[in-house]
């Protein structure tokens, strides 16, 4: 039974910062392509940062040089640290883990299971 839970969401001022975490269980996430996405109201989900098998990391555009993918494979946690936030950064944002692409990037659709999810506001 594969379990994601993020957490660190909160309400922050534009230019602050916010570090969410994602603890998994039921996968290895030094084996799991790992990946987060976001959804603003009334906006498609979309990815924001992954990391693959391999370490290799992956950034949407708009967040690229103001967060950073991580993981902590002896905690099986993986961390998204956000920099810089503005308030276009307002979303819900969600871990994901894919057992079927060993690099699944930044598409939804490669990702097999997903967390609950974690409010970030930016005002």
């Amino acid at each position: 039974h594969v379990q994601l839970v993020e957490s660190g969401g909160g309400s922050v001022q534009a230019g602050g910062f916010l570090r969410l975490s994602c603890a998994a269980a039921g996968i290895t996430v030094s084996r799991t392509a790992m990946g987060w996405f976001r959804q603003a109201p009334g906006k498609e989900r979309e990815g924001i940062a992954a990391i693959d098998t391999g370490g290799t990391r992956y950034y949407a555009s708009r967040v690229k040089g103001r967060f950073t993918i991580s993981r902590d494979n002896a905690k099986d946690t993986v961390y998204l640290q956000m920099n810089s936030l503005t308030p276009e950064d307002t979303a819900v944002y969600y871990c994901a883990a894919s057992r079927s692409f060993s690099a699944a990037g930044l598409r939804p659709l490669r990702y097999n299971y997903w967390g609950q999810g974690t409010q970030v506001t930016v005002s």
